[in-house]
């Protein structure tokens, strides 16, 4: 499942008592720069509605499939990696508006392609602009929110991912009401998968109109030499009262004293090749956050329900209360985080997943009756899969990029939290590319592989990561 990582917030210390004169126009910038999020969430799981449609048009197997899908995940590999530096040069908001362009010209491309290879293009362009939107929106809201709100605010990324996988959920439904339940059912000279694919140029258009209303980063304009504008914004979204001298000195001597961390860093002195220990436990947090298989539930849930003997409409009915409880998951993850910490929660959900998917795991192993499961094993299937994605949002989904965003030294952090998330990456892609073959192999046994996932990640959590709750980033070695 898509998670955005929490960007390294610079250390005003004069803007910690920061209070805006307007907090509505502060939260207005904050949703508006998280649209990238919600983009970023749509566009993810909006493909779930099309999976079945795709291979009865192309007429293709399930490993070409599998690839099909999981292409876009190169483009979003590519949009994190490249995001921060093209921000660098170019500012902020521009790079939002790029990512607005990539997402609708995904969107048309996708709906109306001339052959397979083209719609694995539009795949790609889009998992370009959901890279960066993942960099760009944290970023961005982390350098304009005044610290007092910066947590609070800093979540809108988070919640408008899942709110994004959410409404895709919804939009396929519809469609596919109005298609008479058929994901190839025709609607104005289109098939309904079209369409599921193609509406996401709606908000694509509001993100790119959004980004032209709010400000660009006072951090982007302290560095390009914009030193009046930056005072303009600093006062727009601190407060007339702060001292804006003070505060652009101390933004501008901030970045001037921040260390570059290069991949070198990482490495054990004196080795050229292992990695600090430290940054093999962040790879670890990344990597187990994807192998219990959780995007399964986004990118393939439609067609895991029908594969079992569920009808398509009520297949995507379910892929739908999958995203609610998502939301609710994530809800109270950003409740508890602080108040009973990262560890316990993990923990916590490690436990709840390994149940919940051995569950599953059982209720596929069930012989199909008329190419569907028994009912006591559809019924429990059902349960258990929700089951699985509250306990995952309401834990690793939130508490891996908490973990990320805090457990490094401040001089490896930058470098060591992007080669965490390219580790994130990589599994990401490994599961969503081998999730069709394995369930043609055998469904019960690819739960099985997830299930042992979950309880291994137990053991991992409880010898090799330390609770960083209360801690100052300073404290972190």
């Amino acid at each position: 499942m898509p998670h955005t990582a929490q960007a390294p917030t610079p250390p005003p210390s004069e803007g910690r008592a920061a209070h805006p004169d307007h907090l509505g126009h502060v939260i207005f910038i904050t949703a508006s720069a998280a649209m990238g999020g919600f983009l970023f969430g749509y566009d993810s799981s909006v493909i779930n509605g099309a999976v079945e449609a795709i291979r009865d048009r192309y007429d293709i197997g399930s490993g070409t499939l599998a690839q099909v899908i999981a292409i876009a995940l190169i483009g979003c590999a590519i949009g994190a990696a490249t995001a921060g530096r093209i921000a660098d040069r170019i500012g902020r908001i521009r790079c939002m508006q790029i990512s607005a362009v990539l997402f609708a010209v995904s969107a048309v491309g996708s709906a109306l392609p001339f052959a397979l290879w083209d719609l694995a293009l539009w795949r790609i362009v889009g998992g370009f602009a959901i890279g960066m939107a993942s960099v760009i929106g944290p970023a961005y809201i982390a350098e304009v929110a005044p610290a007092a709100y910066r947590g609070r605010l800093g979540s809108f990324q988070q919640a408008a991912i899942v709110i994004g996988i959410a409404i895709s959920q919804l939009v396929n439904y519809g469609i596919l009401q109005l298609a008479d339940g058929d994901q190839r059912g025709e609607i104005g000279g289109l098939e309904a998968w079209q369409w599921m694919l193609g509406v996401m140029v709606v908000p694509a258009l509001l993100y790119g109109m959004l980004s032209f209303a709010i400000p660009e980063s006072p951090r982007f304009l302290i560095s390009v030499g914009r030193i009046d504008r930056a005072k303009e914004v600093l006062a727009e979204v601190e407060g007339k009262g702060v001292d804006l001298d003070h505060r652009v000195a101390e933004i501008d001597r901030a970045m001037r004293s921040e260390h570059k961390s290069t991949f070198k860093d990482l490495l054990v002195i004196g080795s050229r090749f292992k990695l600090l220990p430290i940054v093999w436990v962040g790879i670890g947090l990344s990597v187990f956050q994807q192998l219990v298989g959780i995007n399964v539930a986004f990118y393939y849930s439609a067609t895991l329900w029908q594969s079992v003997g569920i009808d398509p409409s009520s297949s995507f009915f379910y892929s739908f209360t999958t995203s609610i409880i998502n939301i609710i998951g994530t809800v109270i993850a950003m409740v508890l985080v602080d108040r009973v910490g990262r560890k316990p929660l993990a923990l916590v959900g490690s436990v709840g997943m390994a149940i919940a998917l051995a569950v599953e795991a059982w209720a596929f192993s069930a012989d199909l009756v008329d190419g569907k499961l028994p009912e006591t094993q559809g019924v429990v299937a059902l349960v258990a899969a929700h089951v699985f994605v509250l306990f995952f949002a309401l834990s690793w989904g939130v508490v891996v990029w908490v973990f990320l965003g805090e457990m490094f030294p401040n001089r490896i952090r930058a470098a060591a939290l992007g080669v965490a998330a390219s580790a994130q990456w990589i599994a990401n892609w490994a599961i969503t590319a081998s999730f069709p073959s394995l369930a043609d192999w055998n469904l019960s046994g690819t739960y099985i592989i997830y299930t042992v996932f979950a309880v291994l990640s137990i053991p991992f959590v409880l010898r090799y990561v330390k609770e960083t709750k209360g801690k100052a980033l300073e404290e972190m070695g």
